[in-house]
């Protein structure tokens, strides 16, 4: 019985592989971007910083930051194409599409409105962190971030939504779906397998899958690279105060994942590498370029400016 549903699922899929890949392409790039739709209704909740049981609110000095980083990336109608809130955390995040009625919200840490100061209740490993201690002295230092770094890790995330990220990302999975499937149809009938034995065609289709997985994971990686990059540099060209503001925010980053590579002890050398760089969580995948290579494109950047 369940050989016969086989064999009639298989041949309901040979009959109308062309409709299925076409829905499987869409529905995979409508899940992928789902997120950047709704950005109030999903990023919004799982991202907000609260405090005493209410959201907590921007000052109005990073408001008016904000806004001077839209005028100076050149957002037209901003306050519906991009709309700021107070995240946890400590560098901003974001999501949506500027074009798109739900727009573009960025995450502003709510440690930037500490800035000065840089206290507050930090616990590692079930420990408050003493500020008054050598790691936390340096911890205190590498949150500390100039108004410069505070507008490069805005503008970055602005840009990074101008240039339609998350749908050059989302459209990564059916691309790679669309074209090992296509690919894979035509060597079986190039080898001839579609009359060859059956145990064979099922070989043959778990080595695509396996590569098309291995394929999608590299093209992935390597597309958020490359967009890291991209919003880094157009960041950094804006002008030197940016690229300026860009090199103390990967320093301080770099610093604060030492610090925290030390105070998280065991689990700290897992994360971190003693660079600063997060450790990949797979051994073959790399999500994001790495911080030290993002801080040495700004440095020539900013070296010309200054020439």
């Amino acid at each position: 019985m369940a050989a016969h549903l086989l064999l009639k699922l298989a041949a309901f899929v040979q009959r109308n592989r062309s409709g299925l890949l076409a829905v499987s392409c869409a529905g995979l790039f409508g899940a992928n971007v789902l997120y950047h739709v709704f950005p109030e209704q999903t990023f919004r909740t799982v991202y907000q910083c609260w405090a005493k049981g209410q959201p907590a609110e921007l000052s109005g000095q990073l408001q008016s930051l904000f806004r001077e980083v839209l005028q100076d990336t050149g957002v037209r109608s901003a306050e519906k194409n991009f709309k700021a809130f107070a995240a946890f955390g400590f560098q901003p995040v974001g999501a949506g599409i500027p074009w798109l009625p739900g727009g573009a919200l960025v995450g502003i840490p709510a440690t930037f409105n500490n800035a000065d100061d840089g206290q507050g209740i930090f616990v590692i490993n079930g420990k408050e962190v003493d500020w008054h201690s050598q790691d936390g002295i340096f911890l205190k230092e590498a949150l500390t971030l100039s108004a410069e770094a505070q507008m490069f890790s805005l503008a970055r995330e602005v840009l990074y939504f101008q240039g339609n990220s998350p749908i050059i990302k989302a459209a990564v999975a059916p691309a790679c779906l669309f074209g090992v499937t296509l690919s894979g149809v035509a060597v079986k009938q190039l080898l001839g397998l579609y009359s060859g034995p059956v145990v064979l065609r099922g070989l043959y289709n778990l080595a695509v899958l396996v590569a098309g997985l291995v394929g999608y994971f590299l093209a992935y990686d390597a597309v958020n690279q490359w967009l890291d990059y991209r919003s880094d540099r157009r960041t950094a060209t804006l002008s030197k105060d940016y690229a300026r503001g860009g090199v103390e925010y990967y320093e301080k980053l770099l610093a604060r994942n030492r610090t925290l590579r030390r105070l998280m002890g065991k689990q700290g050398e897992k994360l971190y590498a003693p660079t600063g760089n997060l450790f990949p969580r797979y051994w073959f995948r790399l999500k994001h370029a790495p911080y030290t290579a993002r801080r040495d494109l700004i440095v020539n950047i900013l070296k010309m400016h200054q020439v």
